[in-house]
């Protein structure tokens, strides 16, 4: 089986980075004649660490075109109080349309503890804090209004009988022509236990969600295969729904594609059992940029695509930084869209 993806990476632009701020992951789609990305964002004055998870807010910039430059215009999703389950810290987006409306998944923590100002968080403090993730969704009338959220999670972790036992989080979302949606997202079983992908389905994108499978999907057997920041779509005119996820393996394994990092492509009939083609990478870390500049990124991941009004893929985001190794970022953070070619 060929990888069926059918588009290669192109060259690359900074579509967002903030003075301040570091900025990470983001969801980009078209409305009243501009282009509207959601990201997260907070101070660089406390670090990159743990902060993604205790200090996190969701944004809304605007830019005339898909490549950006964005410009921030306001916070979307600051914190509203401990009590609610995404009262302290809203991250990872995904937006939607459907029907006039539109959708914002994210996930969402809360914590009883004191607000962390430095990176030098504890680790306890923060695994314990990390296993609060849980997905929410705000809905708005107008793309540049106010989004009005739910006060409780859109999908809960299951006992300990099963594989999403501890959070569900990264959500990503594909809305049938009907209103049927399909939403993917990232649990594990344990600490330490290999990052796997679950899919849920409601009626309506603000419907209730139930679990396709007991089971996760790309069940790898080598836990030393990870697999986290999914993008789902369904593609109309293949009628298959379409897989795009972050390659993070450990401990020396090669993984899906022989890249930490990379992203690679899958696809599926009845979003469960999805096939992996014999060359899925869909991007690499080395980024070619618009001025010709080769470099090799210490992260690129949260891999996000923008159609065009056929639903074809022109460009696909992802979240980025200026650093020597992984999450060891010397100086800013930032989004990378990177344009699509077809092969």
């Amino acid at each position: 089986m060929k990888n069926n993806f059918g588009y290669r990476a192109g060259k690359a632009v900074k579509a967002l980075e903030l003075d301040g701020y570091y900025v990470w992951d983001c969801s980009v789609i078209k409305a009243d004649g501009q282009y509207h990305m959601f990201s997260s964002r907070w101070k660089e004055e406390y670090g990159f660490g743990w902060n993604w998870v205790f200090n996190s807010e969701i944004i809304h910039s605007v830019s005339d075109a898909p490549e950006g430059p964005y410009q921030f215009k306001n916070v979307v999703l600051p914190r509203r109080g401990r009590q609610y389950f995404d009262g302290m810290n809203t991250h990872n987006t995904c937006i939607k349309a459907y029907n006039g409306k539109f959708y914002l998944y994210y996930m969402g923590t809360t914590y009883g503890g004191d607000i962390p100002q430095s990176w030098d968080v504890p680790q306890c403090y923060a695994e314990e804090t990390w296993n609060r993730k849980r997905i929410g969704l705000a809905v708005a009338d107008d793309i540049n209004g106010e989004f009005v959220r739910r006060d409780t999670p859109l999908l809960e972790p299951r006992d300990c009988s099963h594989w999403d036992c501890t959070i569900t989080t990264n959500p990503s979302v594909a809305i049938l022509p009907d209103g049927k949606t399909y939403m993917i997202y990232k649990s594990r079983r344990a600490y330490a236990k290999p990052l796997q992908l679950g899919i849920a389905v409601a009626d309506k994108p603000d419907g209730e969600f139930k679990r396709l499978s007991d089971d996760p999907i790309l069940d790898f057997k080598d836990e030393d295969k990870h697999i986290e920041d999914p993008f789902i779509w369904y593609d109309e005119r293949k009628k298959k729904f379409c897989l795009i996820t972050k390659d993070d393996v450990k401990n020396g394994s090669f993984g899906v594609t022989g890249e930490w990092g990379a992203g690679f492509y899958a696809e599926s009939d009845d979003c469960m059992d999805f096939k992996i083609g014999e060359d899925p990478k869909v991007y690499s870390r080395k980024v070619t940029w618009e001025d010709g500049r080769e470099t090799l990124q210490c992260n690129l991941e949260r891999p996000s695509l923008l159609f065009d009004e056929e639903g074809n893929p022109t460009h696909i985001f992802c979240a980025s930084g200026t650093g020597d190794n992984p999450y060891s970022f010397q100086g800013k953070t930032y989004i990378v869209c990177i344009k699509l070619e077809k092969k």
